[in-house]
């Protein structure tokens, strides 16, 4: 553990001990870099496929639903089943639907905006969109603990543990969270985060 340890030291000593300007630390970094972004995108991908089974699951008891109708059998707290799979389709979507940028965005006062105004308020709301889904997703894993910790169970005819489907949004809110601090780092960066460049997918008039 120790020989490990003094080689990561080592290591890292090295790599700041060269130039910025130098080849081998810029090559280094760009490896770092896109490592971690193929990590991040696999992880929006892994929430879409999820988010796309979760919506499969839904349409499964809808339909489950229509044929105990039709045919007199009943299974209980399929109500709640279907809605907690649409539940976790909506927020496990939410970070692959915001790279795709088919999130809606009102447009109305940056269209009307100097560009050096605009990169302001364009700074502004990544900065704001990005403290307030962390809250989001600190709120939501908290609540998932503390439904697990207390015990807490759906009051409906399923009687499930109410931890169990707040996984999915508490995932969905991490992946958020993540997906607004990449996009501000993009910004930062000069890179493109989000898939449709700088169209917007609705604007108001």
């Amino acid at each position: 553990m120790t020989i490990w340890v003094q080689k990561t030291l080592q290591q890292s000593w090295l790599l700041t001990a060269l130039p910025k300007n130098n080849l081998i630390y810029s090559q280094v970094f760009s490896l770092r870099g896109s490592a971690v972004s193929k990590l991040v995108n696999s992880f929006y991908k892994l929430l879409i496929i999820l988010a796309a089974m979760a919506m499969v699951s839904a349409f499964m008891c809808v339909m489950l639903g229509i044929l105990g109708r039709q045919f007199d059998f009943n299974i209980r707290g399929l109500d709640a089943y279907a809605g907690y799979s649409i539940a976790a389709a909506l927020f496990l979507a939410l970070p692959d639907t915001l790279r795709k940028g088919d999130h809606i965005r009102v447009t109305l006062l940056l269209q009307q905006l100097p560009s050096k105004v605009r990169n302001v308020f364009e700074y502004w709301g990544l900065i704001a969109g990005a403290g307030l889904s962390m809250y989001l997703a600190w709120f939501a894993c908290r609540l998932a603990w503390q439904s697990h910790s207390f015990n807490d169970i759906s009051q409906g005819a399923d009687a499930t543990p109410l931890w169990i489907p707040q996984i999915a949004m508490a995932l969905g809110c991490i992946g958020f969270a993540l997906a607004m601090l990449d996009a501000l780092l993009a910004r930062l960066q000069g890179r493109t985060f989000f898939a449709v460049g700088e169209a917007e997918t609705a604007n108001i008039e």
